[in-house]
């Protein structure tokens, strides 16, 4: 439903400023024009606000915010920008990397002292790539809770979020857009005026035909995203003359719990764990990172794995609710020793137990792992032991429209498209072009500083 359409004759509303979707950077976007007493209105083409945000974790990685000095840690945009390009090794925008570091710091204390939300650094275990410990959460622990805790900000704030309302064409004048079609449930067609127009509906990774156009390698694998990420944005945006950036770049992840569909904390691989594959071999380095390990676990017998770890891994993993959902759901299956376990996953006793001891002499510091990991930062693993079976999954796709410092929507030529911002899966990441390029946390980094950014940005027009 991406159509670009001309004005009509008469609006049957008119706002300052229009966000389309109300996830974390819609609705970051949305505070900031309140702040600016902007007349803005968030549609969402959801009954009720969800969408990616809701699907996420809700780990924000920031540098320098009030949270993280209580906790006495010290950290800057300047080292997480380093992260981020080190994890892209290179590849990504260094420009946008650098905004989105200096950004989300501030945005994060803004949240805080202007609406409320409350910020808790999560030091359990230190998530691959970051230097320091910087990842951010609401109490919660869950991306629903950081999308209601938004939610509630912008109604306190006095900003109409109006749901079942799909937007199914964009109006404009040449480049600039000048307001939207919304389509209801019944078949009612309102045509809205704006003066500024914030796309925040995410990515494509809910297009089978845009994956598979643009990320081949993940045109297969299960999509664990918002199925109404259908790359309206990125279409719209083409359709008007804006420059793309590192479409083929995306989040993948290497421990969905399989069948029940439930993400396992890779604080267990960080932290000592393993992946075989149904053979009871490793099959690579489970410490590079989640988004490039969903390839690896894909390309194994029946796109399967299963992730191995023990008592010590059990407790900490407790402290993530996706991980009791999912136990809870019977997908964490257990053995006394590596026999009991075998019987319980199907899992060769001989290959795991040599597996196993491979990785002892690993720590040990007697042979080094052919795959390149350090286990001798790590506990071995001791008995009880616990597995769950899962496989590789596209989260969400990480490339998308050029913006500039205020997420405005750029061209080919770098000029600006005046009325148009873009931010959060809509908007290119910090990622670059390839799943290995994804720093843990870039996806809600970008979508609430770029939502930030494209909220004070638009207040301007």
């Amino acid at each position: 439903m991406s159509r670009i359409l001309p004005p009509p004759d008469r609006f049957d509303l008119r706002v300052e400023v229009i966000v389309v979707g109300a996830g974390a950077a819609g609705l970051v976007a949305a505070l900031r024009l309140a702040d600016a007493r902007v007349h803005t209105l968030v549609l969402e083409r959801d009954p009720r606000p969800s969408g990616s945000t809701s699907m996420s974790s809700g780990f924000i990685p920031a540098a320098g915010t009030a949270a993280q000095v209580a906790a006495g840690i010290a950290d800057s945009a300047e080292a997480f920008a380093a992260d981020i390009a080190q994890k892209s090794h290179g590849s990504g925008d260094p420009d946008l990397g650098a905004l989105a570091a200096r950004t989300i710091g501030p945005t994060l204390d803004w949240l805080a002292d202007a609406h409320g939300l409350e910020w808790e650094v999560l030091t359990d275990f230190l998530y691959p790539g970051h230097g320091t410990h910087r990842m951010h959460a609401v109490p919660e622990r869950t991306g629903a809770a950081l999308l209601t805790r938004l939610s509630v900000a912008v109604e306190a704030a006095g900003v109409p979020v109006v749901t079942d309302a799909h937007v199914t064409a964009l109006f404009a004048e040449g480049a600039r857009v000048l307001g939207v079609e919304v389509t209801r449930p019944d078949g009612r067609v309102e045509r809205i005026g704006c003066g500024a127009l914030v796309l925040a509906s995410s990515g494509y990774g809910g297009n089978p035909a845009l994956v598979a156009q643009h990320i081949p390698a993940m045109a297969e694998a299960p999509y664990f995203g918002h199925p109404g990420n259908r790359g309206d944005a990125l279409l719209w945006g083409q359709a008007l003359g804006a420059a793309v950036r590192d479409l083929s770049g995306c989040q993948g992840h290497g421990s969905l719990a399989h069948p029940h569909g439930v993400l396992i904390t890779w604080a267990l691989m960080a932290e000592g764990g393993i992946q075989v594959n149904a053979g009871g071999r490793r099959f690579a380095n489970e410490q590079r990172g989640y988004s490039e390990q969903a390839l690896d676990v894909l390309a194994q017998p029946g796109g399967i794995a299963w992730d191995v770890f023990d008592a010590r891994l059990l407790a900490l993993a407790r402290r993530f609710p996706d991980f009791r959902e999912a136990e809870a759901a019977g997908a964490v299956l257990g053995g006394a020793d590596l026999t009991a376990l075998a019987r319980g996953t199907g899992l060769p006793a001989d290959a795991v137990a040599e597996t196993l001891e491979a990785c002892s002499q690993f720590a040990r510091g007697r042979s080094e792992d052919p795959f390149g990991r350090d286990f001798t930062t790590t506990q071995p693993l001791a008995p009880p032991f616990y597995a769950v079976r899962v496989t590789g999954a596209l989260f969400h796709t990480q490339g998308g429209l050029l913006i500039d410092e205020d997420a405005r929507v750029v061209d080919a030529g770098g000029d600006a498209l005046l009325s148009l911002f873009a931010a959060g899966g809509a908007a290119v990441g910090v990622s670059g072009p390839d799943p290995s390029g994804y720093l843990s946390g870039n996806g809600l980094l970008t979508a609430v500083a770029f939502g930030s950014r494209a909220g004070q940005g638009a207040s301007r027009i």
